[in-house]
């Protein structure tokens, strides 16, 4: 028996991704068909838009935003699927993770919560676990840096107060905002979120750090202490 690795060639003419893409505009194609152009070569009797759709199938979620919970280990177990595929994948993914960032930063507001918001949205809602971070900001409400403080488990993150105002202190912050996710996918906050805020807060207070914020990210959506009244 031959098996044939078939190729985006091995489709009709006008049928193909990357003819489609050059006639009708990219914005026009399914996601299958985008990750096909990205593939090229699908394997054993598969076209690569088949094995596109194999990927999202495999996928949480719907569409292409599932594929940014798919580890390297999970494509790797598709037939068709080997390294490149998978690293493709993963590197398609962080740069439109880097590019929601960078068209974030400059909308970056100390006074308006949904543009930290936006910033690390794309970063931190599909991780599963709870993950930390302070943004500090100087005497002008600008963005002087961010940094990942703690990594906790499924469903917990632990802050340390000692933590974040050494790093506070180290960057000259005047403002922090302190910005965690919730991997459950909701942005509610837990009577645990409203008690580490407090402490951290009153922490601050003592040492002329100003908390201004606690941002909770879950699934496309968050929660501003600030915007609840709540600080």
């Amino acid at each position: 028996m031959i098996f044939i690795k078939l190729t985006t060639k091995d489709i009709p003419y006008g049928d193909r991704p990357d003819d489609r893409c050059l006639s009708v505009g990219a914005s026009s194609l399914s996601d299958a068909e985008l990750l096909a152009i990205i593939f090229r070569t699908g394997s054993t009797g598969i076209t690569s838009t088949d094995l596109a759709h194999l990927l999202l199938q495999a996928a949480p979620g719907t569409g292409l935003v599932g594929l940014n919970s798919l580890r390297y280990e999970d494509m790797v177990r598709i037939d068709g699927i080997g390294k490149v595929k998978a690293l493709q994948i993963l590197a398609i993914c962080e740069i439109a993770r880097r590019m929601s960032a960078a068209k974030a930063v400059s909308r970056i507001s100390l006074k308006n919560p949904a543009t930290i918001s936006d910033f690390f949205m794309e970063t931190l809602r599909h991780l599963t676990q709870e993950h930390f971070i302070i943004a500090m900001f100087n005497s002008n409400n600008e963005l002087i840096t961010h940094k990942l403080i703690t990594i906790g488990t499924i469903n917990a993150s632990i802050a340390a107060p000692r933590e974040i105002f050494i790093e506070a202190l180290k960057q000259e912050a005047v403002y922090i905002v302190l910005i965690h996710n919730h991997p459950s996918g909701s942005a509610s906050p837990s009577k645990g979120d409203e008690l580490v805020t407090k402490r951290i807060k009153e922490c601050g207070e003592l040492i002329g750090i100003k908390v201004i914020d606690h941002i909770i990210i879950g699934d496309n959506k968050y929660f501003s202490f600030r915007e609840a009244g709540i600080m």
